[in-house]
């Protein structure tokens, strides 16, 4: 099997490389292959087996503003690795996101619910999935994430413990829920998928359980062996920002179970691991 990995640079992508170590992998960052360049993706993935698109438009709030600079990048693109994946009669893995959703839900959102996006980020990401599902259907799986974190990025528990070194006490939103998920399961969740060779369509990649990031913030305090009482809550009209957030992001995984696979582990078993792997140390 020859792999394909766009966005490799990212923190994702370079936790897929880590994933597949060992097997026949090519990694492209955007300097290496332009996604949104069709002639491009036709002639850069010839004789691969499995595109994995890790590449992605992520500043959601500059996306408000910039919509047709997202919409090149988390839909054109997805576009043409679906047309490429279906020339080749390959494989694509698309990473999408919970922003699909409008975070209006009191249980968790299900593979199949509606997908209602209320910011720009949300609507390219929709348009991107819409794009691969209607192009390469047989082969394509759409992997909705949400709530990353990992050793290859700026990050939540990162932020948290630089400012937990220059202030007494943090404030956090409270009322925001998801799923933190780790970046190295993720990578490895998507690895298990393509081994099993499971069924084409939606699957949510997050790690199970439930909690705000007020919640998540005392959890990365608690693994340093800080007070978690120095992070206290508060609600998002204290940060109001130019893209509006789902105050719900919290996916079921269903798929899984249907394909024969495990879900995710709790994220505070991931996030335990992270921390003692010393991941959100600076290097």
């Amino acid at each position: 099997m020859k792999y394909l990995i766009t966005g490799a640079a990212g923190m994702l992508g370079r936790d897929l490389q880590a994933a597949l170590a060992g097997r026949d992998v090519t990694a492209f960052d955007r300097a290496q292959l332009d996604i949104t360049d069709l002639a491009a993706v036709m002639t850069a993935t010839v004789g691969f087996d499995v595109i994995i698109n890790a590449a992605a438009y992520t500043k959601v709030d500059d996306a408000e503003t910039n919509e047709d600079a997202a919409y090149a990048i988390n839909a054109v693109g997805p576009h043409n690795l679906a047309l490429a994946a279906a020339a080749q009669n390959a494989r694509l893995v698309q990473i999408s996101t919970d922003y699909v959703f409008d975070g209006s839900a009191t249980e968790p959102y299900s593979e199949d619910t509606t997908i209602d996006p209320i910011s720009a980020y949300g609507r390219t990401k929709a348009a991107g999935e819409a794009f691969v599902l209607a192009t390469h259907p047989t082969g394509s799986y759409i992997v909705r994430t949400a709530w990353l974190y990992g050793e290859h990025g700026p990050n939540f528990p990162k932020t948290m413990l630089k400012l937990a070194a220059a202030r007494d006490t943090l404030t956090v939103v409270d009322d925001q829920v998801g799923q933190p998920t780790w970046t190295a399961d993720l990578a490895a969740q998507v690895v298990a998928l393509l081994d099993a060779n499971a069924p084409a369509g939606i699957y949510h990649g997050t790690n199970s359980g439930v909690t705000s990031w007020f919640g998540f913030a005392q959890a990365v305090f608690a693994q340093a062996n800080l007070d978690p009482a120095r992070v206290t809550p508060t609600d998002s009209s204290q940060f109001v920002r130019p893209a509006p957030r789902p105050s719900y992001s919290v996916l079921g995984h269903d798929a899984w179970q249907s394909a024969g696979l495990a879900p995710m582990r709790d994220w505070r078993e991931a996030l335990a691991d992270a921390q003692a792997q010393r991941i959100f140390e600076e290097k």
